[in-house]
Order: C-alpha cells, then structure tokens, then sequence
C-alpha cells in the first residue's frame, strides 16, 4: 500500500479507526480489561465539539472504557488518525530515512509532535535479536560528528556498532561498549549459530572467531573481495545507514540510536515486503504506549 492508496483508503478519522477496529478485534469487540463481549458504544463530544468513538465494558463490576487505540502507541494521541496513517507510510517507504522537520512539512504539525510521532513508529520497529546462520557477513562502524578541535572532542568518543548480516538474509546492527576482541566476539557468539560460515576483515580481534566458527578473512588493503570472500554486502547496509543519518538527520541522540538502528534493520529486513505499511500498523497496535517525558530524559546529541 503506497502513499496514493493510503491517502485514499484512509481519507477521514471514522475511515481509520474502522480499520484498527476490524484489526484489533478479528471476532468482534470485547472489553481490553475484562474480555467480555458485552460493550456499548458512546459517543460523547471532545471540546472541539467533534464526536468521539469511545466503548464501554457493561459488565459488573468492570465498567472500563476503552477505544481503539488504548493501550497502543497511538494512546492519547492529538494528533489525526489519518495523519498518522500518511507518517507510517512516508517512513516505512524511506529508503533512507525521513527527518522529523520533513514530516511536520508533510503533516502540517508542530516539530516536536512530528519527532515525537517518528521516534514512536520507530519504537514498533525495534524486534528482539535471532540467531544467523548460513554465510554472515560481520563489520564494525562508529556512528558521531567529525572531530573538532574547538570542541576538545576526542574521536574515539564515537559510538561503536557492529552488524551482521546473512547472505541474501536478514541483517542485526547492535551498539558495543568498544572495539576489544571481547565485545566483538562475544556478540558474534550471541548472534550466530556455531555451523555459520562467518566473514570478516583483517582488523585481529576478530581471530578467536576461528575457534568456534569456521571464519574467512578478506584483507581490505590487497583487495576488497577474494572470490566468495567479503564483507560488501555489510558494507552495502553501512552506507544507507551512514547516508540517512548525514542527508536525512544530520545528527542524532545517543540515547536513541539504538532505535535508528531498529528503523534501518527492519526496512532492510522487509525490503521485498509488499505491504509493510500493513505490517507495521498491526505492530504499532501491539506495542505499549511510549511517555514523552521518558523519550526526553537525559538526551544527549551526537
């Protein structure tokens, strides 16, 4: 589904939460506290005067009242449904990322409702790691502003990343406290299964990969590939990832990089996917509501 059929489909608020509804609950509505089926709905007025679609649980002595995006990451949202609709769909068709100023462009919105929305669609991206197996490819990067010396910033105050990825497969990128043999081996120990076929470059912590994978090494000052033998397809992740945060966002939060990197792994994943916009609206609606206070709390930029 692309921005046309979005815009379409989903044209007004009723449109929208039609569609949550039917998604939320495949057999019918029942209460999200107690389960029962016995629901009325109600329709009172917000203070614009505009009609609000609200359920309510008649059993006794629950009572609660719901609508279909409590307990979502849409909970107690301000912001239009369809508006929603159309940021879900710019983000998740962004090859490269799209900024939170070209979203409140797109939307009409105030800058920090749109960095706030984007960094919640991001939350519904984030997945737990899974075990890679087959021929995985590994490489190290560091995600951080050029060094300056006005700024008396050290380089290596950079943020170490390491990804791996399957050859015509998925791709993990994960933050490292550093680049020791100890933290790059052991999240490869983590992530790979022992029957893998791992490829690195020359840099030597990675040799002790050699006791429990079988573990090829391409040296990057001779050549870049050595038949079968290379990290490009790694590299290949890197470079969308490094592009989006230097032409999309220009520089992003310690504190959320990790959830950049959900974003970029989770569209690279799904690139053959027709509908992830579909996919990613179902997952919004399983994930838990994100508190903007939390979001703010001690950010610091890179």
């Amino acid at each position: 589904m692309n921005l046309i059929d979005v815009t379409t489909e989903f044209l007004t608020e009723d449109a929208c939460l039609d569609y949550l509804e039917k998604t939320r609950w495949h057999s019918g509505l029942a209460c999200l506290k107690c389960g029962s089926v016995k629901v009325a709905r109600i329709q009172p007025k917000d203070k614009r005067g505009k009609m609000r679609r609200i359920y309510q649980c008649l059993e006794q002595p629950c009572l609660h009242q719901f609508t279909a995006t409590t307990g979502t990451i849409f909970h107690d949202t301000h912001l239009p449904l369809k508006k929603w609709f159309i940021a879900i769909a710019l983000i998740v068709d962004a090859k490269k990322g799209m900024s939170a100023l070209q979203i409140k462009r797109h939307l009409k919105c105030h800058y920090r409702t749109a960095w706030y929305l984007c960094h919640r669609i991001r939350k519904a991206m984030e997945e737990a790691p899974d075990f890679l197996r087959g021929t995985v490819e590994v490489d190290e990067t560091y995600i951080g502003g050029r060094y300056d010396a006005r700024r008396k910033r050290n380089p290596r105050e950079k943020i170490g990343v390491i990804g791996l990825i399957e050859r015509k497969g998925r791709v993990q990128a994960a933050r490292i406290p550093s680049r020791a043999q100890s933290s790059l081996v052991g999240t490869i120990r983590d992530r790979v299964l022992p029957e893998a076929h791992v490829m690195t470059d020359q840099y030597a912590a990675y040799k002790p990969l050699g006791r429990t994978h079988q573990h090829d090494v391409i040296n990057h000052i001779e050549a870049f590939a050595r038949g079968s033998i290379h990290t490009n397809t790694i590299e290949n992740f890197w470079s969308l990832l490094k592009r989006g945060i230097i032409g999309s966002y220009h520089k992003i939060s310690e504190k959320h990089l990790d959830r950049y990197l959900a974003e970029f792994t989770y569209r690279f994943n799904r690139r053959e996917v027709r509908d992830l916009f579909i996919m990613t609206l179902e997952r919004m609606l399983r994930e838990e509501p994100m508190k903007y206070k939390e979001l703010v709390a001690n950010e610091t930029a890179l």
